[in-house]
């Protein structure tokens, strides 16, 4: 469902607003943070180093060079999923959090231990799904689970919006979806095959990029805004566009 990237490209926003940000990948066995962000080669420490105490927090964390304040703790390829406490876990996010501004944790996919570790450290929560029905029962499953940690905040994030579908009637909006779900959405994240991650030295303003850097602000400053994934395709340029899709 593009959590991973989500996370990397709002970690890169929000730095970019100004925010010191770290970004944990609490997905054990498994290392998609770093490499989404291209710092895989400059990994030298990772999670299960801090916790085995083999380094400090402060040396396994990798500065990005583009965003100033955006560090990744990278998970670990060598220790089992179950490897890490959840208390250790906790402790490290614990510590990041008298650090920096915001700490993102990439949760693993499922909701098995690894899901319930990283949900345990965290106050607040975005579910990240997209408008497919079998997407939309997993978030409802997320939400109940969430429900039991009683978190202060939870949002949801609509990924991979086709506004031309949602227009013709085969895709549910972002309105249906939220009636469904019974939640707050912060972000409608709209389908773009230009998009480029929020990330490098200049990335481009692609819509994927416009509504990444919507929900930024609607975190950092509070705001409301989301993103119209239906804008581009209303009208009558709009609709010759729905066609040539179609073509």
């Amino acid at each position: 469902m593009g959590k991973t990237t989500i996370c990397a490209s709002l970690g890169t926003a929000l730095a970019k607003l100004g925010a010191r940000v770290a970004l944990v990948d609490a997905d054990i066995t498994l290392n998609n943070l770093d490499l989404t962000l291209g710092l895989e080669t400059s990994v030298v420490y990772d999670i299960s180093d801090v916790v085995s105490g083999k380094c400090r927090l402060k040396q396994a964390l990798l500065q990005d060079p583009y965003a100033e304040g955006l560090f990744v703790l990278p998970s670990s390829h060598a220790m089992r999923s179950g490897g890490i406490a959840a208390k250790d876990f906790k402790e490290i996010i614990l510590t990041l959090r008298e650090n920096f501004d915001y700490v993102l944790i990439d949760c693993p996919a499922g909701v098995d231990e690894g899901f319930h570790r990283a949900v345990s450290a965290s106050s607040e929560a975005l579910i990240v799904t997209t408008p497919s029905i079998s997407a939309l029962r997993d978030a409802d499953k997320v939400i109940t689970l969430l429900d039991s940690y009683k978190m202060q905040n939870i949002a949801l994030v609509v990924n991979r919006v086709r506004g031309d579908l949602v227009l013709e009637g085969e895709m549910l909006s972002v309105a249906d979806i939220v009636k469904l779900l019974h939640i707050k959405i912060i972000s409608c994240i709209p389908e773009d095959d230009k998009a480029l991650m929020m990330c490098g030295s200049t990335p481009a303003l692609s819509l994927h990029n416009q509504a990444i850097v919507m929900l930024a602000h609607n975190i950092e400053c509070g705001t409301a805004r989301i993103f119209d994934a239906t804008a581009k395709y209303r009208g009558i340029v709009g609709k010759i566009r729905r066609k040539l899709i179609k073509i």
